[in-house]
């Protein structure tokens, strides 16, 4: 039934650790083995099974990848870093849930597995988290403190805050090899950021640019797109926007129309925007080429009416529509994305307007100084002073919002470091195409597709403190000019010598300065090196050449490109192979209604919360631990109250696992009902009671047989559920092969509920006695064992801490010597329990069974009842006959049932149910005290019926008949007609039963 796995791989650990936590490295023993020896609890606990496991795992190094005495390969799995600004929610809880169970299940196929933890530095995140922790305490910002001493802040905060996910993960179960975990700011990670940028830069890859950025004032940085939200706007919306009075608010979704006067001429030529204020920046005018209505103006120049400025009119086919609008369209190439392109296109002026603090700059004219929105209200004042005012129309709109800050996102220009996309984005198509790397769902693999083939340059400059300083260094050769937006003025290096070095090579005898960039990288640049920076590159480690390539990358899809894609082309350019074999991306958690999981919402869901339970009042609280406005906390709350009436029940770790696990199906969103997570706490409930069941069955003296093979002794119903057993090995090790944890969730539930705890436990209840028969007996008793010891390895991978503390409470086979479930090997299917005829020839016994249960409920005879099993052959009368003691077991309440010969006729009074064409069961219900009240309930019916019956008669005699509508009386007549049928057929039903009762 099992592979193979050396547990002597597995020695105790003569190391120290925390034993709180179970992390390495400490100054304490080990955790010693949890103590069972007192007797198991009468009910589960999560909480008690839980405790301790996990510390003992973790010291005694069962989660250190070991050499197999026969290697089965490596799994490797570098988990997707979580953002170190606070704790965890329930969607890293699904993937910890997910990729576990497959690290597990792999290590428990004798595979030697590594599985990396570590978290992101996460730039932004986490400067804003401490930014306005210092607001709040302090009233200062990070100008107050200075660059060095606020990044000592944030490393602080890190020290202080960083444990809370290390635990909420430890809480998780997850088998993570503490003794690989990774920080992105560490120096192993550091060390490697440096190299790939240094290498990517003298490659050409990286280049220096003065390009439109996504730039948010109140961070003061451009962003990358998935830190902007789209904001979908009906039309005219007045809105507050931060850096304001919370009072004072703007109006967005409306298009400003306004006209330009042509110069030299009385013409005017009228144009719209959503953004008004920047046609302080207008460098030109576009019309159609084609349209009859600007032909004459192809070459002249509009006036700017606020700065001393010349417009030229130019033809543009691509940006301009002439059929839209006034089929006039205003350019702001330093300002827009679009009008950028066409900047480039007829090399117009780029004017940016704006200051880093969202004030207008000298190119403003008389309105610099002015932050951008109150420019937008004035001008609009001004163009209507000069006549030039036109029109302002609703316009439904979509406005990028900074996620961190709430800020209204510009585009500016800014001379920034940018990495090449297209040489980077060829092989990772090709990868994907040739075999190399897996993309499942398919859904997700056309997004790849999609997004490489349109890839456009990456902007990895961020002007933050918290981060990888880029390593970059600024020439200023004396005596000469320098252009900042040149990279042919910079050097690289791994530290300022190393620069130097550099640039007394580029600029040989020259006197210079260097002065690096104070920007730092995109966190996603570091995090793009996280499956061969965390194993040692760009060293040649004896990790990197044991682990790399990995095997698996578990993820979002919503980050397949940010971060997946950035993993392959850099790990594809950097170490000449794809990072890992497959990408499985799992789809988003949203609540029970189906919205996305949001703070603002309230319906974030924290898995300690769900693991020990919480009330409503306690979801509550836990809001004014964040930095959510108070307009935010209220709405919160009323979405906590919806989704969490009565706060969420205690569920316990496994039950989560499993819950989040049973969720998953590729390419759906996961719904998250916290009932149904409850409903599989109760299932480890089941477990614990089956489990004192079968340890009181096999009491103190069972020592299970050496061999796991048949000893052709067995009973059909041992042979039955070895096969059902059998069938759970396969459909389970099949469903995790392809990642399918809906279907491999569902296999191994099926078989403990319904198999195992409902079927054979209840079938050899009386083969279990100590009167039955000894050698019946023993082989009940091994077979039970063998099943309770492969279904808990089964499932162990989704419920790692009940299955090992019951695991634990097993007796052991003489040669099992692995000390923990956790390496003990996984059942694997074998062909000696296969037995399709037992599994045919026990589906009639539940066929039998299934009868009589029918039977007793519908004629209520529910106790002492008496069945009869009528055969027409003598085979069926010998098989029915070998089994009537094990189905008297599964009918609740049967007193007795007899297996009849061919043409021995069951005693009058039964009732019947034919299960096949050669047997049929026989319920004896004469004389039962049951039939009489069954009677007394269809006369009351039949009673009830009488009375509405009569009401229809006396309508329909009633001197009014005549008044009353058509439609109204024929369905009087209708009902009248099947009320009456409905009474034959329930007198029917009494003459039946005085039959069976033996009164007619």
């Amino acid at each position: 039934m099992s592979g193979t796995v050396d547990c002597s791989t597995h020695p105790p650990r003569p190391m120290s650790s925390d034993s709180s936590t179970g992390a390495p490295g400490g100054t304490q023993p080990p955790a010693p083995k949890k103590d069972l020896s007192q007797p198991m609890a009468s009910a589960y606990e999560a909480a008690a099974v839980e405790a301790d496991w996990y510390a003992w795992w973790v010291g005694q190094g069962f989660f250190e990848p070991k050499e197999a005495a026969e290697p089965k390969g490596t799994f490797v799995l570098t988990a997707p870093p979580p953002n170190v600004t606070g704790k965890l929610h329930i969607g890293h809880g699904l993937f910890i849930s997910i990729q576990d169970a497959m690290v597990r299940w792999n290590r428990m196929r004798g595979v030697t597995t590594l599985f990396v933890p570590g978290t992101d530095h996460a730039g932004i995140s986490c400067q804003t988290v401490v930014e306005k922790q210092i607001w709040k305490e302090a009233q200062k910002t990070r100008h107050d403190y200075g660059r060095e001493a606020f990044v000592d802040l944030v490393w602080d905060w890190k020290r202080k805050y960083g444990h809370l996910i290390t635990n909420q993960v430890k809480r998780m179960g997850a088998s993570f090899d503490w003794s690989h975990e990774r920080f992105t700011l560490d120096d192993v990670m550091s060390r490697a950021t440096r190299e790939a940028f240094i290498r990517l830069f003298d490659d050409n890859i990286i280049y220096r640019s003065n390009r439109l950025v996504s730039w948010c004032h109140e961070l003061r940085s451009s962003l990358s797109n998935l830190e902007v939200d789209s904001l979908e706007l009906p039309g005219r919306t007045m809105m507050a926007v931060p850096g304001y009075p919370p009072n004072e608010k703007f109006e967005f979704g409306v298009l400003v129309h306004f006209a330009y006067e042509i110069d030299g001429t009385g013409e005017r030529i009228v144009v719209a925007t959503t953004r008004i204020e920047t046609m302080l920046g207008d460098t030109a005018i576009a019309v159609h080429p084609e349209d009859p209505r600007y032909k004459h103006l192809h070459g002249k120049f509009a006036r700017h009416p606020f700065v001393d400025r010349l417009i030229p009119i130019v033809t543009d086919a691509v940006a301009v529509d002439m059929e839209f609008g006034t089929g006039a369209v205003k350019m702001t190439p330093a300002h827009d994305p679009n009008d950028y392109e066409v900047g480039k296109r007829h090399g117009l002026q780029f004017i940016n307007l704006l200051n880093d603090d969202g004030t207008f700059n000298e190119n403003a004219g008389p309105y610099c100084g002015m932050l951008r929105f109150h420019v937008r209200r004035q001008i609009v004042e001004d163009l209507k002073a000069k006549g030039l005012y036109v029109d302002t129309t609703n316009n439904p709109m979509t406005v990028p919002i900074c996620n961190k800050t709430k800020d209204i996102i510009e585009p500016i220009m800014k001379p920034q470091w940018w990495i090449r996309g297209e040489p980077l984005a060829g092989p990772a198509m090709e990868a994907a195409r040739d075999g190399r790397l897996e993309i499942t769902p398919s859904l997700s693999e056309r997004d790849w597709f999609r997004w490489l083939e349109n890839i456009q340059d990456w902007c990895v400059s961020r002007q933050i403190w918290w981060g990888h300083r880029i390593p970059a260094y600024l020439v200023r050769v004396a005596g000469q000019t320098c252009d900042p937006s040149d990279k042919n003025n910079w050097v690289v290096g791994h530290s300022e010598a190393d620069a130097r070095s550099r640039a007394e090579a580029k600029f040989p005898g020259a006197t210079f300065e260097l002065e690096q960039d104070p920007d730092v990288l995109d966190t996603w640049f570091s995090s793009g090196l996280w499956p061969f920076a965390v194993l040692g590159w760009p060293e040649k480690t004896a990790d990197m050449k044991r682990f790399y390539p990995t095997s698996l990358l578990e993820t979002g899809w919503d980050i397949l490109f940010f971060w997946v894609a950035r993993m392959v082309m850099l790990g594809m350019y950097l170490t000449g192979e794809v990072p890992f074999s497959k990408v499985y991306c799992h789809s988003l958690v949203r609540d029970a209604q189906g919205r996305k999981m949001s703070k603002s919402l309230g319906n974030v869901i924290d898995p300690i919360d769900v693991i020990e339970g919480i009330s409503l009042e306690g979801l509550h609280g836990k809001l004014l631990d964040g930095n959510l406005d108070p307009r935010e906390i209220a709405k919160a709350k009323k979405g906590q109250a919806m989704d969490f009436p009565n706060g969420v029940p205690e569920c316990g770790t496994d039950a989560l696992r499993f819950a989040l696990c049973a969720f998953t199906s590729a390419g759906r969103d996961v719904s998250m009902d916290i009932q149904r997570v409850h409903g599989y706490r109760k299932f480890c409930n089941k477990l614990w009671n089956a489990t004192r069941f079968a340890l009181a069955k096999l009491g103190d003296d069972f020592v299970p047989a050496t061999s796991t093979a048949p000893t052709g002794e067995e009973s059909l119903a041992d042979r039955w559920i070895l096969h059902r057993l059998n069938c759970t090995a396969r459909d389970t090790n099949a469903a995790l092969a392809t990642m399918n944890f809906m279907a491999a969730t569902t296999a191994i539930y099926s078989f403990w509920l319904y198999d195992l705890c409902d079927v054979f436990i209840e079938y050899i209840k009386p083969i279990t006695t100590p009167e039955a028969d000894a050698g019946a007996r023993n082989s009940a008793l091994q077979t039970l064992y063998t099943c309770f010891d492969q279904a808990l390895k089964m499932l162990h991978p989704f419920m790692p801490f009940v299955t090992e503390e019951l695991w634990q409470r097993l007796p052991r086979r003489a040669n099992e010597t692995c000390p923990s479930i956790c390496i003990a090997a996984y059942p694997e299917p074998r062909s000696d329990y296969d037995d399709s005829r037992a599994e045919a020839d026990f589906e009639l016994v539940t066929k039998i069974a299934g009868a009589g249960r029918s039977l007793a409920a519908a004629y209520k005879v529910l106790s002492k009842s008496t069945f009869y099993v009528t055969n027409t052959s003598d085979a069926s009368y010998a098989f029915t006959a070998s089994q009537v003691d094990g189905i008297a077991t599964m009918i609740s309440g049967c007193q007795s049932i007899t297996a009849l010969k061919p043409g021995e006729a069951a005693p009058a009074g039964c009732a019947a149910s034919a299960v096949t064409d050669e047997a049929a069961v026989h319920l004896l219900v004469r004389g039962n005290p049951g039939i009489d009240q069954e009677i007394g309930k269809i006369e009351k019916k039949i009673a009830r019926i009488a009375k509405l019956v009569e009401g229809l008669e006396k309508t329909a005699q009633g001197p009014s008949y005549d008044r009353i509508p058509v439609a109204v009386r024929e369905a009087n007549a209708a009902k009248a007609t099947s009320y009456a049928s409905e009474m034959e057929v329930l007198r029917g039903s009494i003459e039946t039963l005085l039959v069976l009762k033996g009164d007619q």
